[in-house]
C-alpha cells in the first residue's frame, strides 16, 4: 500500500474540490483525508490505486478549481479505515479565492420547478455556483468565515451539507427558504404605495409591478447594488440619467436570454459564450446595423446616446432570473420574460464606490430610488460587474476587471517579497503580491473622493488578511497630484516603509512584462490620455525601450498645450484650439500674426460661431502660459483636439467620450491618411502639425467627417508602425509591448497590433487586466518586486 501527502495550492476552496476528492476517493477505495487550510487543500491517500487519484485530481478536477501546484511526498502506510473531510485548519498560509460565480443550470431548474423545496428561492445556490468573494471574511473558506455564518442550517440543509452525494455536499452558503437570507421591499416614493399591494408577502412580485409602472428600484445584488428601471420606458430611463448619471456615459442593461440581446444587438458566437459564461459580465455588443441612436424594439435611446456599442448581461443571481420570470406576477407564466431589458447601473451616486448595505443604500439612493428592494445576506467584498468586449481575432480584451474574475491572481515566475502597487488615481486598482503571485484588486473608482480612499483601505485590509501579504515596500505613481500617491507617502512617512515612484507609462509596459513573463527588453508603446513625466510635463504617446531595471523614452508626441489645464481635458474643444496653434506655429516663419492665422482657421471650421470670438480670445491669450496651459503629448489629448475639429464630440462628460465618439463615427474601408514628421534627435519627437492642418483642409473642403476620422485613426496606426520599427533598427529589439487605455479603440488596436505582427514582432498585450489605467498598480508592484529580487536601486 502506498500512502502520498499531496498538498494543492490554487483556487481550491469554495469550488467542490472536496467532495470530488472524497467521491473520488471512496470510489477508488482510498482511504485518508482531506482538508482545506489557509495555505490550501491538504490530501492524505493511501491504497492500492492513489496513483489514479492523484492523476484524477490533476486531469479532472471541478470546473471551478483552478490548480497551481500540487506538491507530492511519499509517506509510510497509516492504515486508515475509511476516507474523511476533516475540520479546516488556519496553518499560517494562504490560499486563493474564488471569484463569484453565477447560478447554475441545476439550481436554475429547481428554482422554476413548483415542487422542489427551493422553488422561488433567490438564493438558492450549490457547490458549482454562487458567491465567494463577496461574502468570505478569512480564509480557510468555511461557513464561520463567510457572511452566511449568521444563518443556522435547518435539518435539510444540514444533511444536505453532509450527504457525500448530494450535490450540496459542503457548500458553504447553502441555505433555503427556512434557514436562509429572505428579501425585503421598501418603496420611498408615495405615489408608488399603491402600486405593489402585495409587497410583504411577495416583495419580488411587488418590485416587478413598480418596474412596470416605471419606478425606479435600487436592488441589492451579489456585490453591491444595482440601480434599476424597465429599458423600454424612455421616461423612466431619462429619469434615471437626470438624477444619477449627470453625463452621456452608457449605462448598463440585463436580458433574459440571448434571444432577446439579438433583438437589439448584432452578437458572434463568440460574444455568445461570454455572455454565457459562468462569470457574467457585462459585454460591448455593436448596435444592430450599427446606428449611434437608438435600435429596434422599444429600446430608449438615452441608454447609450451617440454610441454603436450597447453593454448587455445576462441574469447571473436567482433574484435576477426572478425579476425577469416570477410566476406570480399577475398570473404570469413563467415561459415569457416580463422585460425585453432592464437597465442594471451600479448603485451609487457621482464617483463613489458602489452601495453594499440596506442602511447605506436608502442614505446614499434615497434622491434617486423610488423604492428598494433588500436582502440580509451581507456583502463583504463589494465588487462592481466587469465590462469586456472581444477584439479581432477573437480577443478578450477588459474595460472593468471585477465580478466574476476578481481576485484570480496573475501568476508570477518565482516567489518574491511582498510589495504593494498603489495604482493610478482613474479606474484605480492596487495589486498586492503574495509568493509568485500578484493579486489585483476589483475595480476601486476613480480617486478623488474620500469614499473611494476608504473603499481603497478597507479592500486593501480585506485582502492582506485573506493572502496574509505584509508588504515591506510600496510603489506608486510619480504624478504628485494624485490621491493614491499622498496616501502612499504617507504610509511611507509613517510606517518607515520602503517606497518606490514608477513613471505612469513605464508601469503601463510593466504590466504587459508581468503578464507574459518577458525577461528581455521590448519596445513599449503606451498611449492613454494623461501620465506624469519624468520632466514636469503631461505624457501620453510614448515609446519606450524598457526592461526591469528602468526605461527609455525613445520617442514621444509633440507637446501641444492644453489652454485651461484640466478644464481642457474635460472641454476639448480647448486643446483643438492649442493643436491649431502648435501646428500653425510649426508653419510659419519670422512675426507672422499667429492669432489672424489661429482665427482664420477656426473660423473656417465653425469654431467662432460655436465659442464666440471672446472666448476664442482668451483661450490664445493663456495658450501660451504654462502656469495656465501645461504641455501634453497625450495620445487622448490628441483624439480630443481631433473629435472637437470635425464636430463629434467637444468635450468630455465621462473619460473618453470625445475619443469613443470619434471612433464611431469612422467611415468602413476608407484607407488612406494625413502626412506627419519624425523630428530627430533623442527622444524622437513626433509632429502631428500636417494632420491637424490637413485635416482642416479636408473640413473646409466639405469631406465627411466620417472619412477624415478613418485618416486620423490611419495616421496614428502608421506613426505606431513607423517608429517602432525605427526604434527597433536602433535596439535591436523585436518584442513590442502595447498598453494604455487609446488601444481600447478596437480599430487602432487590431490595426496595429496586425500591422506590427505582420512585419515580424512578437506582440505583447495586457491579457489578465484592462490595458487602461487599471493596469497600472500590476506593473508598479512587479517592477518594485523584481527590483527588491535583483537587489536594484527603486530610482530610474
Amino acid at each position: 500500500m502506498k500512502r502520498f501527502l499531496l498538498s494543492v495550492k490554487g483556487i481550491v476552496q469554495g469550488v467542490g474540490f472536496r467532495p470530488f476528492v472524497y467521491n473520488l476517493a471512496r470510489e477508488l477505495g482510498i482511504r485518508g483525508y482531506i482538508k482545506n487550510t489557509s495555505a490550501g487543500v491538504v490530501i492524505e491517500a493511501e491504497g492500492a490505486n492513489v496513483d489514479e487519484l492523484i492523476d484524477a485530481v490533476q486531469r479532472r478536477h471541478p470546473p471551478l478549481a483552478k490548480i497551481d501546484s500540487i506538491d507530492i511526498k511519499e509517506l509510510p502506510p497509516g492504515g486508515d479505515d475509511d476516507f474523511v473531510i476533516i475540520s479546516s485548519l488556519d496553518e499560517g498560509g494562504f490560499t486563493l479565492v474564488s471569484p463569484d460565480v453565477s447560478i447554475c443550470g441545476e439550481c436554475l431548474k429547481e428554482l422554476f420547478n413548483p415542487v422542489d423545496r427551493r422553488y422561488l428561492y433567490p438564493f438558492i445556490n450549490c457547490t458549482n455556483c454562487g458567491p465567494r468573494y463577496s461574502i468570505t471574511r478569512r480564509v480557510p473558506y468555511d461557513r464561520p468565515n463567510t457572511t452566511m455564518a449568521q444563518f443556522r442550517l435547518c435539518p435539510q440543509c444540514m444533511g444536505e451539507y453532509n450527504d457525500p452525494g448530494n450535490r450540496r455536499f459542503h457548500a458553504q452558503p447553502n441555505a433555503c427558504a427556512v434557514c436562509g437570507p429572505q428579501v425585503s421591499l421598501r418603496i420611498g416614493n408615495p405615489q408608488f404605495i399603491d402600486m405593489a399591494p402585495d409587497m410583504g408577502e411577495n416583495p419580488i412580485s411587488a418590485t416587478i409591478a413598480l418596474l412596470k409602472q416605471g419606478a425606479l428600484v435600487a436592488v441589492k445584488g451579489l456585490g453591491g447594488f444595482h440601480l434599476c428601471c424597465d429599458a423600454t420606458n424612455e421616461r423612466a430611463v431619462a429619469l434615471l440619467r437626470e438624477k444619477k448619471r449627470k453625463s452621456n456615459k452608457p449605462f448598463a442593461l440585463m436580458a433574459p436570454d440571448c434571444g432577446n440581446i439579438r433583438e437589439f444587438c448584432e452578437m458572434s458566437e463568440e460574444e455568445e459564450a461570454l455572455l454565457n459564461d459562468i462569470r457574467r459580465p457585462i459585454v460591448l455588443l455593436k448596435k444592430k446595423g450599427g446606428g449611434l441612436g437608438a435600435t429596434g424594439k422599444g429600446l430608449s435611446g438615452v441608454i447609450a446616446p451617440n454610441n454603436k456599442y450597447i453593454g448587455f448581461m445576462l441574469p447571473y443571481t436567482p433574484l435576477h432570473y426572478l425579476l425577469f420570470y416570477h410566476p406570480l406576477a399577475s398570473g404570469f407564466s413563467s415561459l415569457t420574460s416580463h422585460f425585453d431589458a432592464l437597465v442594471m447601473t451600479s448603485g451609487n451616486i457621482a464617483e463613489e464606490p458602489i452601495v453594499i448595505d440596506n442602511t447605506g443604500a436608502v442614505e446614499k439612493l434615497r434622491g434617486i430610488a423610488d423604492a428598494f428592494l433588500f436582502h440580509n445576506r451581507d456583502i463583504f467584498m463589494r465588487v462592481d460587474d466587469s465590462v469586456v468586449k472581444i477584439l479581432s481575432p477573437r480577443r478578450l480584451s477588459f474595460v472593468r476587471r471585477s465580478r466574476g474574475y476578481a481576485p484570480e491572481p496573475v501568476l508570477l515566475e518565482e516567489d518574491g517579497p511582498d510589495v504593494l502597487g498603489c495604482g493610478a488615481d482613474v479606474k484605480n486598482s492596487f495589486t498586492i503580491t503574495k509568493g509568485h503571485y500578484a493579486v489585483i484588486s476589483q475595480h476601486v473608482g476613480d480617486m478623488e473622493n474620500l469614499e473611494t480612499l476608504r473603499f481603497f483601505e478597507e479592500t486593501l485590509t480585506n485582502l492582506k488578511q485573506v493572502y496574509r501579504s505584509e508588504p515591506v515596500a510600496i510603489a506608486y505613481d510619480l504624478h504628485p497630484g494624485y490621491l493614491s500617491t499622498q496616501w502612499a507617502l504617507g504610509q511611507i512617512r509613517d510606517r518607515g516603509i520602503t517606497g518606490y515612484a514608477v513613471q505612469h507609462h513605464y508601469a503601463h509596459i510593466a504590466s504587459v512584462l508581468a503578464e507574459s513573463g518577458l525577461k528581455e527588453k521590448v519596445i513599449g508603446v503606451a498611449l492613454d490620455g494623461t501620465g506624469y513625466g519624468t520632466d514636469g510635463n503631461l505624457w501620453g504617446g510614448e515609446f519606450l525601450v524598457c526592461g526591469i531595471d528602468g526605461f527609455v523614452r525613445a520617442a514621444h508626441f509633440k507637446y501641444i498645450p492644453l489652454p485651461g489645464g484640466e478644464s481642457a481635458i474635460k472641454e476639448g474643444w480647448r486643446t483643438a484650439v492649442g493643436a491649431v496653434i502648435s501646428a500653425l506655429g510649426s508653419k510659419m516663419s519670422g512675426t507672422g500674426d499667429m492669432r489672424a492665422a489661429v482665427m482664420e482657421s477656426l473660423k473656417d471650421i465653425g469654431f467662432i460661431e460655436r465659442y464666440g470670438q471672446g472666448r476664442l480670445d482668451s483661450i490664445l491669450k493663456v495658450a501660451g502660459n504654462r502656469s495656465f496651459s501645461p504641455l501634453s503629448s497625450g495620445a487622448g489629448r490628441l483624439f480630443d483636439a481631433v473629435s472637437a475639429l470635425v464636430s463629434v464630440a467637444d468635450r468630455n462628460t465621462f473619460e473618453g467620450e470625445a475619443a469613443i465618439a470619434l471612433e464611431n463615427e469612422i467611415e468602413e474601408g476608407c484607407s488612406g491618411n494625413y502626412a506627419f514628421t519624425v523630428d530627430g534627435g533623442k527622444p524622437l519627437r513626433i509632429d502631428f502639425s500636417e494632420t491637424i492642418l490637413q485635416i482642416i483642409a479636408d473640413m473646409r473642403k466639405g469631406e465627411p467627417r466620417g472619412r477624415i476620422a478613418a485618416k486620423f485613426h490611419n495616421t496614428v496606426i502608421e506613426v505606431i508602425a513607423v517608429i517602432v520599427s525605427r526604434i527597433s533598427g536602433e535596439n535591436g529589439i523585436r518584442n513590442v509591448a502595447l498598453s494604455g487605455g487609446t488601444f481600447q479603440n478596437s480599430y487602432i488596436f487590431e490595426r496595429a497590433y496586425g500591422r506590427l505582427v505582420s512585419q515580424g514582432f512578437n506582440v505583447l498585450t495586457n491579457v489578465n487586466v484592462p490595458c487602461n489605467d487599471a493596469c497600472v498598480s500590476l506593473g508598479q508592484a512587479f517592477l518594485l518586486r523584481e527590483r527588491l529580487k535583483a537587489g536594484l536601486p527603486l530610482t530610474d
